[in-house]
């Protein structure tokens, strides 16, 4: 991990806001995280959606209709598929600036990366970190679908280049990131996590999923990044904690209960550097978010750390090793209730920090 970087219990945000604006997103998380700004997803974009958004460069990629899908079965996949491995390869070789290649993100599917460039170059603000985002391997491997509505990530030729297609694009987010100065983490987003150990996972191992991370965490890291994986949900939560992974985002609003079943590897974890990025914040119920209060968060996060300290981690290197956020992101809030999120995960941070 990073050794410049301090967690310290600072707000930071998961990635999507109910606006059509990419401008009025970035200023709105200037606005409240300005610690750890970053960029913005807006489920409003079709092309924004977490299946769509990082698919462009991967062979076979096409869309009928309104279906995108990888097709195996085209007349140029082979042709596709060898182009893409000798990209890769010229890439990681450093024959080729991976600024010209496949690999970065495109202003027609990630225009609020580039907006968030382009505030960054004119603020006054000097963030502690930024933080950027991509769907994880499992997500988006068991999202997507072949010509035969068959998940990719039962391919394994497929499963392969949309991993390394990944670990770029994630690569190429901190590279571009650094330039301003300060640490760079990179959340994977995995919802798909938790239905691991479900009859629909039945035929994923946790050696395949530990090798998918692994291999998009060595990319981040060999750029000098800070690597999350964000579940919204509850997990499998040893996959995440036993990961190369530096920071662990789970919901600790509705979840606690199930993410404290795994005291070992919690304390090894911790032992280790990690951070634990508390979504304390409900997003996922709007009664939730409307019954709380920046106060009542902040006590239930107290109560709950007390819980980590119980297992014989230090109060201090909790509060060191923890990031305060929402629970997911708040594409699917009002931008009243969003606001509202934001606003909450600024104060209960602050008030734990003034503690």
């Amino acid at each position: 991990m990073a050794t410049d970087f301090q967690a310290n219990a600072l707000p930071a945000l998961i990635g999507s806001l109910p606006l059509d604006d990419h401008g009025e997103a970035v200023n709105l998380v200037l606005k409240y995280t300005p610690e750890i700004p970053l960029w913005v997803q807006l489920p409003s974009h079709k092309e924004e959606g977490m299946m769509l958004q990082f698919l462009p460069g991967m062979p076979g990629l096409m869309t009928r209709g309104e279906k995108t899908f990888i097709n195996t079965e085209k007349e140029t996949f082979e042709s596709e598929l060898l182009e893409f491995y000798e990209d890769y390869l010229s890439v990681t070789d450093g024959e080729k600036d991976i600024s010209d290649s496949r690999f970065g993100l495109e202003a027609g599917t990630s225009a609020g990366f580039f907006e968030f460039l382009r505030k960054l170059e004119k603020t006054d603000i000097q963030p502690v970190a930024l933080k950027g985002q991509i769907t994880g391997p499992i997500t988006l491997g068991t999202g997507v679908v072949d010509q035969n509505g068959r998940a990719i990530f039962y391919d394994e030729r497929l499963r392969d280049a949309m991993v390394k297609l990944i670990a770029l694009k994630a690569g190429w987010q901190v590279r571009k990131l650094k330039k301003f100065g300060c640490p760079v983490i990179i959340f994977l987003d995995e919802p798909a996590l938790t239905g691991f150990g479900s009859s629909a996972f039945i035929s994923i191992s946790k050696e395949e999923i530990s090798a998918c991370f692994a291999e998009i965490i060595d990319a981040v890291h060999a750029e000098g990044g800070i690597v999350g994986i964000h579940v919204c949900a509850n997990a499998e939560w040893s996959l995440i904690l036993d990961s190369p992974a530096d920071i662990v985002s789970f919901d600790a609003y509705s979840f606690f209960d199930k993410f404290v079943l795994y005291p070992d590897q919690i304390r090894k974890f911790m032992a280790s550097g990690g951070i634990l990025a508390w979504g304390i914040v409900p997003t996922l119920n709007a009664e939730d978010l409307q019954k709380e209060t920046a106060d009542s968060l902040t006590a239930l996060w107290e109560e709950r750390a007390k819980e980590i300290e119980s297992l014989g981690i230090d109060p201090s290197v909790i509060t060191a090793q923890s990031l305060i956020t929402p629970s997911c992101g708040t594409g699917s809030l009002s931008l009243d209730q969003a606001e509202n999120v934001l606003r909450m995960t600024k104060e209960v941070s602050r008030k734990i920090r003034s503690r």
